[in-house]
């Protein structure tokens, strides 16, 4: 098994992209920290299915919005395991608005999660795996929007174009210390966060228009390609982005 005797932190685990990945990285025998912030139930489930893998599971809440909550996941992560191998930064909001109407409040809580979130759960992430001497993997869950608009998300875009460029960053910053972080960026994902989109057949056909495979992405396409990521087979990969997206990026065209 690829991660077998590995631990991996998954933030937002509890339903979608999250949950999926967590399923993947147990199914190849890593043990799981399922971090969740509002949803309980669905943590539940994902480490039912965690330890229907064969593995072991760890739920912790953390909203990724404030660092003292980062700083006390990583450390029950490391508490409860003995290390964090690998951390999957998946948690993520998107805020739908009119550039002239968006609020002061809805700008940070995209940027609070998607960026800031990011940057300092990976910052302790590192700390820990540099006071240990151990090498170690970070996958951020990015998006098309780190490459392609997306009119009325311009918060989410700018926090997926941020991302973009830490990982550029921090992929020459942390080499020295053997740790490779690498973007996978999804398309259009069958998820609980495009439910209005999956119920409006109009506004469907049109974007499947512009999806060259002609299907929805499935969470599952997603934690495939986290799992490589994560694994020594892309040992020698970092500061990239992974696109998911069955060519929707070249392909696509605002209606």
């Amino acid at each position: 098994m690829k991660l077998e005797g590995k631990v991996a932190l998954v933030t937002g685990g509890s339903q979608g992209i999250g949950q999926a990945i967590a399923i993947r990285l147990a199914q190849a025998g890593a043990a799981v920290v399922i971090n969740y912030r509002s949803n309980p139930d669905g943590a539940k489930q994902t480490l039912s299915q965690v330890e229907a893998a064969g593995s072991r599971g760890l739920v912790v809440q953390a909203d990724l919005a404030s660092v003292e909550d980062i700083r006390r996941l990583v450390k029950e992560s490391v508490a409860h395991f003995g290390t964090v191998d690998i951390l999957v930064n998946n948690a993520g909001v998107e805020k739908n608005a009119d550039f002239w109407t968006v609020s002061e409040e809805d700008y940070d809580t995209v940027l609070d999660t998607n960026l800031k979130g990011v940057f300092f759960a990976t910052q302790t992430f590192v700390q820990h795996l540099i006071e240990a001497k151990r090498p170690g993997k970070i996958v951020n869950i990015s998006s098309v929007h780190e490459e392609l608009p997306f009119p009325h998300f311009t918060s989410y875009c700018a926090s997926k174009g941020g991302l973009k460029m830490m990982t550029r960053n921090l992929a020459i910053e942390l080499a020295p210390f053997n740790i490779t972080i690498n973007n996978v960026a999804p398309g259009a994902i069958e998820t609980p966060i495009n439910t209005k989109l999956l119920n409006d057949p109009e506004k469907l056909n049109a974007l499947l228009a512009n999806i060259p495979l002609k299907r929805l992405g499935q969470p599952r396409d997603v934690a495939g390609a986290v799992l490589f990521l994560a694994s020594t087979d892309a040992d020698y990969i970092t500061g990239t982005t992974l696109f998911v997206d069955g060519g929707l990026l070249w392909n696509y065209q605002e209606q």
